[in-house]
């Protein structure tokens, strides 16, 4: 089935790609001066921060293969769990701020105003619960997919499956938008083929991922960090210099009615409001700090509890960081443009927002180097989350498709071998759904919060469904998680069936040399508007809810077919430490004679209690006495020294003999 999935979707991006070209053939850059090309010093930069990446990647494969212990898919998949708290932080953070934002947001800001920075606040808050609701639940399950989590408490594998063919669907569409987003960049500021630069993007990723694994993606991350922070940087220190200071740029941007951080319309239909980007963002981004698993792939890469909550933690900080950047860049490429007198979009000067950044910094950036430094910075962002969620992929695909089934038949070097080839699969698909990804308008932060949110929301659901209500069963998770994913994604591609709406702000048009741009962008062309009528309603909802509806209904659809079923499946018996005693995590300085009746008569373990019961069980396998897990309780097994079974079995405080336990 997958092997189908992916052929359809190379010989769609096959299709696509050659349409692109056809279209493009002959059709030159405009207003491109030999100035506002890159010279050999800008390549070396970018050369350098490729070659960077990829030297990394054949370190660790190196130490590997000269390593003294036998290669193993837990030191590939994991780093063995002894990664570091700053490295791992970092990590998480440049999985999810890739070229998408970098471009995205000062494009944001540029044609709609300051209000997009607001979603740090829902980002904020979103890294909070993930830290204190899923890091205590997950991570004490010592847990290499986070889906395993869907089969240990729903007692399915199916349940496990249903994550697992959503999270699939999530990240290919995430890193077609994330590997597309930087080659328009790069194809209008320098004539590089788009193509090309998805190509590049996709082989350089897919090459370091497979050469070194979670430690290469790690520390590639921390580079590659380096490098968007300091590119971020050079354009917000120089532009503002250019324009006359920061002060004269909030003061150009505030004339022409930029700068504005509320907006409380109730309206779901309103792009960004104080509620679709606290509310909205929030719910989303919680689904990727949360349990999303390159994200839970890494903060259960690290020694203890403390750390992981940590490795999360941490991330408030690198998101002010380069939310503030990022959006401080388009404010600033906004008050240059004013001061030059013609926005670039009204004189055809680039054919979408996201060419906005790249045009500016070629303009403006004229030191040797330093467009090169900042191509380094978009790639650098598209390399990290490319790199993160094949190795997430790789991860989910082999500890929960393949792992069941030929685990046990192979040797250890075969397995993580395994893993390598999914990794060179999926980069294959990335790089198919990048071409996809051309046929997109409109700003690649919209296209990415679309399609990854409507995926995110019903994974979320799912787990919010296993971890909050004990009398959810499988087939609640297995068919509210698909509706759930059909009902956001369905709105997502209706919405790109629409017509675009124009701008509600005006454009600097007084020195434009286009005649059509007399008038400012505003104004739309004189055509018949287009009624909106029946189910296209839906259509018009902000984009920043897709993922909240995907929860909603994951999680209600979850509810009713539980309630419906219950008779025929009955009531499942939960280990507590499957799931989330919500007012303990969110209220635990309360008193426990209030939080005692709120727990509904439940007693849950501490996390460090369950981690340390973990552990003990992994360490009683490791040593020869075996350890079964049937979903949603474990059972241990033991044997005398003589090597004959035990005549009895302790199974969650119950006493079985070896018939019964060949029965469960």
């Amino acid at each position: 089935m997958l092997f189908m999935i992916y052929r359809k979707i190379a010989a769609y991006s096959l299709f696509t790609a050659v349409n692109y070209l056809l279209a493009t053939r002959g059709v030159k850059a405009k207003r491109m001066t030999e100035d506002m090309k890159f010279k050999p010093w800008d390549w070396v930069v970018f050369a350098a921060m490729l070659a960077v990446s990829m030297v990394i990647g054949i370190f660790y494969a190196v130490r590997e293969t000269l390593g003294k212990t036998e290669a193993t898919t837990g030191e590939y998949l994991m780093g063995g769990r002894k990664l570091g708290l700053l490295p791992v932080s970092i990590s998480i953070l440049v999985s999810f701020f890739s070229a998408i934002v970098i471009l995205g947001n000062p494009a944001e800001m540029y044609t709609t105003g300051t209000m997009m920075f607001m979603l740090t606040i829902g980002m904020l808050l979103s890294i909070f619960l993930a830290a204190t609701i899923f890091v205590p639940l997950l991570y004490p399950l010592q847990l290499t997919s986070s889906f395993e989590y869907l089969e240990l408490r729903f007692n399915s594998k199916v349940a496990k499956l249903t994550g697992t063919f959503i999270m699939i669907v999530q990240q290919v569409l995430y890193m077609g938008i994330a590997s597309f987003a930087p080659s328009t960049a790069l194809e209008a500021v320098t004539g590089f083929p788009a193509w090309a630069t998805i190509l590049i993007v996709g082989c350089v990723a897919t090459v370091y991922t497979f050469l070194g694994g979670m430690k290469a993606v790690i520390w590639t991350d921390v580079f590659q960090c380096v490098v968007i922070v300091a590119g971020l940087l050079t354009i917000c220190i120089q532009g503002a210099i250019k324009v006359g200071g920061m002060d004269r740029v909030w003061e150009v941007n505030e004339e022409w009615k930029r700068i504005y951080f509320w907006d409380a319309d109730p309206d779901p239909r309103t792009r960004h409001s104080i509620w679709t980007l606290v509310v909205g963002g929030g719910v989303l981004w919680l689904s990727a700090f949360g349990m999303s698993q390159p994200s839970v792939q890494r903060y259960c890469a690290v020694s203890t509890l403390n750390k992981s909550r940590g490795a999360v933690l941490t991330n408030m900080v690198g998101v002010v960081i380069i939310m503030s950047l990022s959006c401080l860049s388009g404010v600033v490429v906004f008050a240059y443009y004013v001061q030059q007198g013609c926005d670039p979009l009204s004189d055809k000067q680039v054919s979408n927002p996201n060419q906005l950044l790249p045009l500016f910094v070629m303009e403006v950036l004229g030191y040797p180097g330093l467009p090169g430094l900042f191509m380094s910075t978009l790639f650098s962002g598209a390399l990290s989350s490319m790199s993160s969620s094949l190795n997430a992929l790789a991860a989910v695909v082999w500890e929960d498709i393949l792992k069941p089934c030929v685990g046990h038949r192979v040797s250890e070097t075969a397995r993580t071998w395994i893993t390598k080839v999914i990794v060179l699969i999926f980069g294959g698909a990335g790089v198919g759904f990048a071409f996809v990804a051309m046929s997109l308008g409109g700003s690649v932060v919209q296209a990415s919060f679309s399609f990854t949110g409507a995926a995110s929301g019903p994974l979320l659901g799912i787990f919010l469904l296993g971890g909050l209500f004990p009398w959810a069963n499988w087939l609640g998770c297995t068919i509210g998680g698909f509706v759930g994913l059909a009902i956001p994604i369905w709105i997502s591609f209706g919405s790109y069936g629409l017509p675009k709406k124009p701008y509600a702000l005006e454009f600097p048009t007084s020195n434009c040399t286009v005649l059509e741009s007399l008038v400012t962008t505003t104004i739309p062309p004189t055509t018949t508007a287009y009624q909106i009528s029946g189910v296209e309603h839906l259509y018009t909802l902000s984009y920043m809810w897709f993922a909240s509806i995907g929860v909603a209904v994951s999680v209600i659809v979850g509810l009713i077919v539980s309630a419906i079923t219950l008779p025929l499946l009955g009531r499942p018996e939960v280990d507590s430490k499957y799931l989330i005693p919500i007012f303990d995590r969110l209220f635990c300085y309360l008193p426990d004679k209030i939080l005692a009746p709120l727990r509904c008569g439940r007693k849950y373990k501490h996390p460090q209690e369950i981690l340390e019961e973990t552990l003990k069980e992994k360490n009683m396998e490791q040593n020869g006495t075996l350890v079964k897990t049937t979903s949603s309780h474990r059972y241990t097994k033991t044997q005398d020294v003589n090597g004959s079974d035990g005549a009895s079995v302790v199974y969650s405080n119950k006493v079985f003999t070896d018939d019964e336990m060949n029965q469960i």
